[in-house]
Formats: C-alpha cells, structure tokens, sequence
C-alpha cells in the first residue's frame, strides 16, 4: 500500500499528466503505468476529464492559417518514423521479442532510440537503453537478468521506477508490473531482481545515481 507521501506525488503526477505539465519522460511513465494497470488509467482519465472541464472555461484562441497542414506533416512524419523503427528492431535481432511485447508507448520510445542507439552493458545481467527524449529529466530502460543484484546505490535527485516486466525487491518493498517505486536522496537501496523471468524496468530521474562501496569508488575516480 502506498504512503500518504507517495499517494500525494502520485496524484501530482497524473493530474500533471492531464494538464500536459509533464516532460516527456515523466508522461512516458505514466501512459506506460495506465497500459498496465486499469486503476491507473481510470485516474488518469478523471483527471484528464477535470483538466479539459476547467480548459472549456478558457477564451479559445485562433488557429493559424497553416494548422491543419502542419498537423498532416506531423502525422506523416510519424508514419514514416514507425516504418524506419520496425526496420531497426528487424536489424537488431536477438531479444526482439521481449521489445515487441513491451506496452505500445513504451515500444515506440524502445523502437525510436534503437534507430541509432544500442543497449549498455553495465554490471553483469543488467543492461540499459537510454531513451532519446526531450526535457531534462534523464530517462532509461533497463534488463535485469532474473535474479541479478542492481549495485546499492542513492540519487541526488527523485527517482520514478515503473516496473514494466517481471519484479523486483529492495529495503523498502517489492514491486511487481505495474507497480512504481519512488525513490529521493533520502534512499539507499540494493534492488534484486525477481527469479521468475527477465525484469524490464522504466526509470525517469532528474538527478544521476550515486553508487557506493567499490562501484562507488570507481565512479568517483572516473568522474561519471
């Protein structure tokens, strides 16, 4: 069950998805979540309904004279993006599948960045995809082999982790698809991936992990 602190951020988070306020890795998340869970969608589309009631309030502003043109140019311009992105999940072969079976929003996110951008390899059985969005906040997807241990780490910012696939667990908690963990500087904690099947987990942050012990130090040394 969710804290009163964390019921509160999520409530900001959805009704900021409504009212367009989000970056867009923050409405990633949330479309993401509403695909996975009908609760969450629901929230969103009451929020979404309390959003357009208070815009129909509003004075209407005039469209340009090249509205609807631009809007099919932007259309195509999809249409084209979506052919070139199943071209790259062709040519990238192996764990195609685990991408395609991922939720629609977050397919399409995958699918975009894999067009000129690999998986990372970071420690042994985790493997993450920086995604190309806009906005500040940094945004990653990320494989857990089952079982695998994420390095203990903290964050000098907040942290919005959506499990996407499989689970995981830490000090705090398990969290299972659909679920969403949140974490701040506050927090130090160790996820361990669950053993029952790849993890793929949607991690949007507006401030970089800070690890520590030995991977720590390292990250010291090297300045990242």
């Amino acid at each position: 069950m969710s804290q009163p602190r964390e019921t509160s951020i999520f409530g900001e988070l959805y009704s900021g998805y409504a009212a367009g306020r989000l970056e867009p890795g923050f409405a990633l998340l949330v479309e993401t979540q509403a695909a996975l869970r009908s609760d969450v969608a629901e929230r969103v589309q009451v929020s979404e309904a309390i959003a357009s009631a208070m815009l129909e309030r509003e004075a209407p502003a005039e469209m340009g004279a090249d509205a609807l043109d631009r809007a099919f140019a932007a259309i195509d311009q999809l249409d084209k993006g979506a052919a070139i992105s199943q071209r790259a999940a062709t040519a990238a072969g192996a764990g195609i599948d685990e991408v395609m079976g991922l939720p629609e929003p977050l397919r399409d996110a995958v699918l975009h960045t894999m067009n000129h951008q690999s998986w990372q390899f970071t420690t042994p059985g985790i493997r993450r995809l920086s995604l190309d969005l806009e906005g500040d906040a940094e945004t990653e997807l990320y494989r857990l082999e089952p079982g695998v241990t994420v390095p203990r780490h903290t964050h000098a910012g907040s942290e919005f982790t959506l499990v996407v696939t499989g689970g995981f667990a830490d000090e705090l908690g398990a969290y299972g698809p659909g679920d969403l963990s949140v974490k701040g500087p506050e927090h130090t904690h160790q996820p361990v991936a669950d053993m029952d099947g790849i993890c793929y987990a949607l991690a949007v942050r507006n401030g970089g992990l800070q690890f520590t012990g030995l991977v720590g130090a390292m990250q010291r040394i090297l300045g990242v």
